[in-house]
């Protein structure tokens, strides 16, 4: 252990740079705005994720934490924290401090149990968990990683029983919900924008019963976990944007994923966006029927994996791109192989086609998404939270 006089190494500093408004606009190309850090020669490899405009360091390393994430966590800590490093050393190397008691998930649920019931079991349990401010994620989340391994995690977080932020809590959400008859769940992802800074979140939306609530994590109450009470899904969405209001966010874009299958070992992807709505172009009338519309594809049994959505707002290009919801990429393939080829070859080739048909069925062909494509610097290598 190191001594508690000496001072923490460098692991460079996060650094946000201004969100870019509406107006910035140059040939009807919106300019993103830089994500960028400074950083050491050894750091370059390490991935930096936002949340909330925030930008956060993430253990890539798993566990038990290596050294450099852990010691790289606690120089971020003395950074952001108002007292510095005398509150590092003040905790950190304290000896008599108090045990944390380890929350038990709630894994069985009697038959009887309601699914409203279990539901806020459930969200008492992540909140338990509590929220995370230390500045690193300990669990990382690949959003393109099929949901059997993406269960993994979830399966980690009951095991380490550490803080969450809000994209881990969808996940452990829908490892808790698997099985539940009846429910469906599926993702609402929301931009919103504040003092120039985008900011971003998402929840777990459920639906039960003709009702709509959510389950999630966040620093404000109003911004998570929402009973089974709402008659519709825009309902549930506007009660979302009015907490947005009550904290003087502009709610830029909301994004409605499909429904999550409840098979544990499915290798299929989450769905994450297939309905995008700018809310702040959309008039409360418009942005009703399309959710509406999107309500009814949610309780759909049947997802056409050619099916888009309807969008009635004239200004709104958006249509729903998304691989079948019924059928995984993987399952889908029907390709000869040559003999001579070893398992781990077909492994690798299997894993790669997948990922192309996956790729090539959540594709938009837009020509102006092309030109924002383009336009982007390709050393800005960041995961941003969505």
């Amino acid at each position: 252990m190191s001594n508690e006089n000496e001072p923490l190494g460098s692991f460079g500093t996060l650094v946000r740079e201004p969100e870019v408004s509406e107006d910035d606009i140059a040939g009807g190309v919106k300019i993103k705005p830089a994500l960028r850090r400074t950083k050491t020669k050894v750091e370059e490899k390490d991935d930096v994720q936002e949340e909330n405009g925030v930008l956060f360091w993430v253990n890539k390393s798993g566990f038990p934490i290596d050294s450099k994430t852990w010691e790289r966590m606690w120089d971020h800590v003395a950074k952001i924290h108002p007292e510095g490093y005398g509150m590092v050393h003040k905790i950190r190397y304290k000896q008599d401090l108090t045990p944390i008691p380890i929350p038990q998930p709630p894994h069985n649920f009697s038959p009887t149990l309601p699914i409203p019931d279990r539901l806020e079991k459930i969200q008492s349990y992540m909140s338990s968990l509590q929220y995370n401010h230390t500045g690193t994620q300990f669990f990382e989340i690949r959003k393109n990683r099929p949901i059997s391994g993406l269960l993994e995690s979830a399966r980690e977080m009951i095991r380490e029983s550490l803080p969450i932020k809000c994209l881990e809590a969808v996940i452990l959400g829908i490892y808790l919900t698997n099985g539940m008859m009846g429910v469906e769940r599926f993702t609402i992802s929301f931009k919103s924008v504040f003092g120039g800074n985008a900011h971003r979140h998402v929840v777990l939306g459920i639906y039960y019963g003709g009702k709509y609530g959510a389950l999630g994590m966040s620093r404000r109450e109003d911004l998570m976990y929402k009973p089974l009470t709402f008659k519709s899904l825009s309902d549930l969405v506007f009660d979302y944007e009015k907490a947005y209001h009550k904290y003087w966010h502009e709610l830029k874009k909301v994004k409605i994923g499909l429904p999550i299958p409840h098979d544990p070992h499915s290798y299929e992807f989450i769905n994450w966006k297939a309905l995008t709505l700018s809310m702040n172009k959309l008039s409360q009338k418009e942005a009703s029927k399309d959710l509406e519309q999107m309500a009814k594809t949610i309780r759909s049994k049947d997802n056409d994996p050619q099916q888009q959505i309807t969008i009635y707002s004239k200004r709104m290009q958006a249509k729903s791109w998304t691989a079948s919801q019924s059928q995984s990429p993987r399952k889908s393939l029907s390709t000869t192989f040559d003999i001579k080829d070893t398992p781990s070859t077909l492994s690798q080739t299997t894993l790669k086609q997948a990922a192309k048909i996956y790729r090539s069925q959540t594709a938009v062909h837009d020509p102006v998404q092309k030109k924002k494509q383009s336009g982007t610097d390709a050393s800005a290598d960041y995961q941003i939270r969505i």
